[in-house]
């Protein structure tokens, strides 16, 4: 680990005495996709060295996983409490959870995992605080809830750059870039949109990360950034809702794209329940026995855009395996116990029976 750190900086200082033109492009992106190359292999190692011990790892149950980050003492154990049957230590100083607990939500018909984690710090990307263990964590989450209070709001872009450094992005789209690999022939890199970049330069990032023979299809305008994104196995997107709690004690004004509580006073949770929801595209529809009206007594929670297929997975691979249509009663249905393919994407209120 300290000698992929040591290479990483060799490397950054090179970077800082490298002049920035047109000439150099190529030189710098590829300098860049070495150091995510190795990022990339301090992620994998984190992983395998943390995966059994120090209690984070924690096993995915429920319909999603949700982690609740922010700075230390902003109210996470106290909001968890709240929302689940978690029994996190709460008080009034730092680093009070010194692991992961897990907590249970039911809200509609679904369950969600809540995961509250020990408060990140300035300098978690680099492993102070047990930041890269929380960050281990917070990269397995459907849905990151990342919390603080009106005193630490300026905390919010702290923990960006912190989650950025680790190859978290928030609330950002994947690069529409294709990467076919192939055995040899040589590197082909192919966009319709006029780049800000040579096309030759993802070829130099292309090989740092080990891929000589293939097509590179760039689907849009993006960054040398994005390329190497493309290519790095540790960046993951997450979505994210950004919380303030505390809000009993603000002073200045509301931000609209902010989400205020009081986990104290109970004020808003509700409000927050549903909106973590929502972020999740979480869809329910409900299955429905042979001669048996539609009913909601067996409901089953997908993700939006999954189909019938999907659901009838959900049940069991045994089950799935012999069936081949589905009829549907209330929403998406045009007409009660309409036969609808598997391949139809399911509704939130839609019945379902497998025949």
């Amino acid at each position: 680990m300290i000698d992929i750190q040591q290479q990483i900086k060799d490397i950054e200082d090179v970077l800082k005495k490298t002049p920035h033109h047109k000439a150099t492009n190529g030189f710098i992106g590829a300098m860049r996709a070495k150091i995510a190359r190795l990022k990339d292999k301090e992620v994998e190692s984190t992983s395998k060295s943390s995966g059994g011990g120090g209690g984070y790892s924690v096993k995915k149950q429920g319909d999603a996983t949700l982690v609740l980050i922010g700075p230390p003492s902003a109210g996470k154990s106290t909001l968890i409490n709240l929302l689940t049957n978690a029994e996190s230590k709460v008080a009034a100083y730092a680093f009070t959870t010194v692991s992961v607990i897990p907590g249970m939500l039911k809200y509609r018909d679904g369950y969600i995992q809540i995961l509250d984690v020990p408060g990140l710090i300035e300098g978690a990307s680099t492993g102070k605080g047990k930041g890269k263990e929380v960050l281990s964590v917070a990269r397995g989450a459907d849905l990151l809830v990342i919390m603080t209070d009106p005193e630490r709001l300026k905390f919010f872009d702290q923990i960006l750059f912190e989650l950025e450094k680790a190859g978290i992005r928030i609330n950002k789209k994947r690069p529409n870039v294709r990467i076919e690999k192939e055995i040899s022939g040589g590197l082909t890199v192919v966009s319709n949109i006029k780049q800000d970049f040579e096309l030759d330069d993802v070829k130099e990032i292309s090989k740092e990360f080990g891929i000589k023979s293939g097509r590179i299809i760039l689907k849009e305008k993006i960054s040398i950034d994005q390329i190497i994104d493309s290519f790095s196995q540790r960046i993951v997107y997450k979505d994210a809702i950004f919380v303030v709690n505390k809000m009993d004690t603000l002073k200045g004004k509301k931000y609209d794209d902010l989400i205020y509580i009081s986990a104290d006073k109970e004020d808003g949770v509700d409000d927050l329940k549903e909106i973590i929801w929502q972020k999740l595209k979480l869809v329910t529809v409900y299955l429905v026995e042979k001669n048996e009206k539609p009913n909601t007594n067996n409901p089953v929670i997908r993700q939006e855009n999954d189909t019938l297929e999907g659901v009838a997975r959900e049940i069991g691979s045994e089950f799935s395996r012999g069936i081949t249509i589905a009829k549907i009663w209330g929403n998406g249905a045009k007409f009660d116990g309409q036969e609808m393919p598997l391949s139809t994407k399911i509704q939130t209120g839609m019945f379902v029976r497998f025949v």
